[in-house]
């Protein structure tokens, strides 16, 4: 059986795209299915690299997290890639059929390949590691990155009153009012005027979704709970990423002054069934334009030129075979 795949075998250097032995099915939850459209993710880069906390270490890897598959019967299924098993990155892959969905006819694979990761995070974490409420308010941290753009609109989507975005980019910034954000907040290198903005905007948040971590969240943290006016009303914190680094310093008082409630979503934190289980639903808000994306296709033989090309703002790279 031919089949190709971008096969890293230096974490200092990009995948290339040569023949892959694909290995043998091992049980019957496990099928072999054609690699149609894998996204480009930052999370996909890090476990190329070797620094994704659920990283093993082990060379020769074929990266990729998810992707959309044909079966053998032709319908298309939307996967998550095992972790047990090779990744995505290839022509075919063997997949845990209990990690896929079934998509409708006529699905925009790219589309779906491109949006499924980044905005799974904020859905998933809004439907099932804290469920939001009709109306509460929610500060997306990082909402200038591709998944806090989806994020931005994810909110809006599930009922947030409010959504305020924060981040660095400031053209990036300038377009979410577009997307669904009632307000932003510049993240600048002036701690002070920073804070002051944070708090002006997002003292009373209930829900905040954090991409960043790292120093500016451990300021924002802070300055949202000192701005509170009653520190005794939830602050929920969900914390997905570590743009801005992976660790923070925060007084202890922060936990004990206020009713802040710290907690992570990734793999570890929410089951991979309960992952699966909000699936279909985000499939359905992509295919209906609830969640907007941008994808770029590039054909998965030329993986190592588009690994370190630049992507345009909001725009992700889908690798197609």
């Amino acid at each position: 059986m031919d089949v190709h795949a971008a096969v890293v075998r230096s974490f200092d250097a990009p995948p290339r795209y040569e023949p892959y032995d694909l290995p043998a099915r091992t049980d019957e939850d496990q099928e072999l299915v054609d690699v149609l459209a894998v996204g480009l993710h930052p999370r996909v880069r890090t476990g190329a690299s070797g620094s994704h906390y659920t990283s093993t270490g082990k060379l020769p890897m074929v990266p990729g997290v998810d992707g959309v598959g044909r079966r053998a019967d032709g319908r298309l299924v939307y996967f998550v890639a095992d972790d047990e098993l090779a990744g995505s990155m290839a022509t075919r892959t063997v997949i845990d059929s209990r990690r896929s969905v079934l998509l409708p006819d006529g699905v925009d694979v790219v589309k779906i390949a491109a949006a499924m990761n980044p905005a799974m995070s904020s859905w998933v974490a809004l439907r099932r590691r804290v469920p939001i409420e009709a109306g509460q308010s929610v500060l997306i941290l990082g909402a200038t990155g591709n998944a806090g753009q989806m994020a931005v609109q994810v909110a809006k989507r599930l009922g947030a009153g409010r959504v305020v975005g924060a981040g660095r980019d400031l053209a990036r910034l300038a377009t979410l009012p577009g997307i669904g954000a009632d307000a932003t907040v510049a993240l600048t290198d002036d701690a002070d005027t920073t804070a002051t903005e944070l708090a002006k905007e997002a003292a009373e948040v209930d829900l905040v979704i954090d991409y960043l971590w790292g120093k500016p969240a451990g300021d924002a943290i802070m300055a949202l709970l000192r701005a509170r006016a009653d520190r005794s009303r939830a602050l929920n914190w969900i914390q997905i990423g570590s743009m801005a680094g992976p660790t923070l310093e925060l007084p202890s008082a922060a936990l004990r002054s206020a009713n802040f409630r710290l907690q992570g979503n990734g793999q570890g934190a929410v089951s991979t069934r309960a992952y699966l289980e909000q699936l279909p639903s985000l499939v359905a808000e992509i295919e209906n334009g609830g969640i907007a994306v941008t994808a770029a296709p590039v054909p998965l033989a030329d993986v190592e030129s588009a690994w370190n090309a630049p992507e345009a703002p909001g725009v992700r790279t889908v690798l197609v075979s």
